[in-house]
């Protein structure tokens, strides 16, 4: 029987590997990390011990989150993937697509706050297209590829996890799902928690970026001396993004759930709304892994940029499969499948705000 494509949110990996794995167009030996399930950049060798590291996104805009919100999601959004590569991003190619309702002052607005993300990050934008169209509405108005060019000894990859690894989670769960909640419907937060309790939980959408997260584990040292694998726990959260490294890797994973950060203000909003916290979408938690010889290191250097972080778990033998353990108990680590997030948002919104 053959997979059916998800109702919404990405593909699963069964459609991936059934379509999209076995067609993918001239093979060329330069390749070094094609389009693989869980892995969020490719990697191509250069010569000279050089390698370019790429990845493509869609560009998310809400307006309602304001030009200033929705210019710097968008932006992070899309450098998050890229520097799970260990390298720099230095260039950035975008199509934007955008809706007849957007006029010049909300577009120069826009533009405004991506250019300068793009100029704190590091990135040049050095091509794209852009045009107002019918049928394009907000949130996805396009696409970008973010293009990192650095020495080939400093990449790394999920699959490059081993046995013995440490793994590390940046923030906590439920970023993005608790950041996007609370600034969309933010009087409902006050409703329940209080007026403070509210603007806490829209702090919360600055955290979604692990940009500068990945940036400072690095500086421990990669693959023997160091971070060895990076993963943004984006779609399906925490779980899915666990799980991504784990098939990535070919490995096992053993995770404590109880050491997983769960801020008390995401914890409030995903109470509130209804959601799972460890399986919605947590765009700016940052999984990595890490020789154990360099663990405290890492989890030093986020403490000092002022990023919680914790040690989860361990990468394990693949025969001890993927569990999760908790309150003295184990279960298997299952991806799971459908985020949460999706519906719980949309029930949200057809109440309003």
């Amino acid at each position: 029987m053959k997979t059916e494509l998800p109702g919404i949110g990405k593909v699963s990996s069964e459609i991936f590997d059934e379509i999209i794995l076995p067609q993918l167009g001239r093979k060329r030996p330069e390749i070094l990390m094609g389009p693989r399930h869980g892995v969020d950049v490719g990697v191509v060798d250069l010569g000279q011990g050089q390698v370019m590291v790429t990845t493509t996104d869609p560009i998310f805009v809400v307006p309602p989150y304001g030009w200033e919100r929705s210019g710097w999601f968008a932006i992070h959004i899309l450098a998050s993937d890229a520097v799970t590569s260990g390298i720099r991003p230095n260039y950035i190619t975008m199509d934007l697509n955008l809706p007849l309702s957007i006029t010049r002052e909300e577009f120069e607005a826009l533009w405004g706050v991506m250019h300068r993300e793009c100029d704190k990050i590091g990135m040049a934008v050095i091509s794209g297209h852009t045009g107002r169209y019918e049928g394009c509405e907000y949130p996805m108005i396009g696409g970008a590829t973010v293009i990192g060019i650095g020495p080939k000894e400093r990449y790394i990859t999920p699959d490059m996890a081993r046995t013995g690894d440490v793994v590390i989670l940046t923030k906590g769960a439920a970023i993005e799902a608790a950041g996007l909640f609370a600034v969309t419907f933010p009087k409902r937060v006050a409703e329940r928690y209080g007026e403070t309790a509210a603007r806490e939980a829209e702090e919360i959408f600055w955290q979604m970026s692990i940009v500068e997260d990945a940036f400072t584990a690095v500086e421990a040292g990669v693959r023997e001396d160091g971070v060895t694998a990076m993963h943004d726990a984006t779609e399906c959260g925490v779980w899915g993004g666990l799980f991504e490294v784990a098939t990535a890797s070919g490995l096992g994973m053993t995770i404590d759930k109880e050491k997983i950060i769960v801020q008390d203000a995401v914890r409030n909003v995903c109470d509130l709304f209804g959601i799972d916290p460890y399986s919605s979408i947590s765009e700016g938690t940052l999984i990595l892994t890490c020789r154990p010889h360099k663990a405290k290191e890492v989890i030093r250097r986020l403490g000092d940029k002022g990023i919680p972080a914790s040690m989860v778990g361990e990468i394990v033998d693949p025969r001890q499969g993927m569990r999760v353990f908790e309150n003295g108990m184990s279960h298997e680590l299952i991806h799971p499948k459908v985020d949460p997030f999706w519906a719980a948002f949309g029930k949200a919104a057809s109440q309003g705000s």
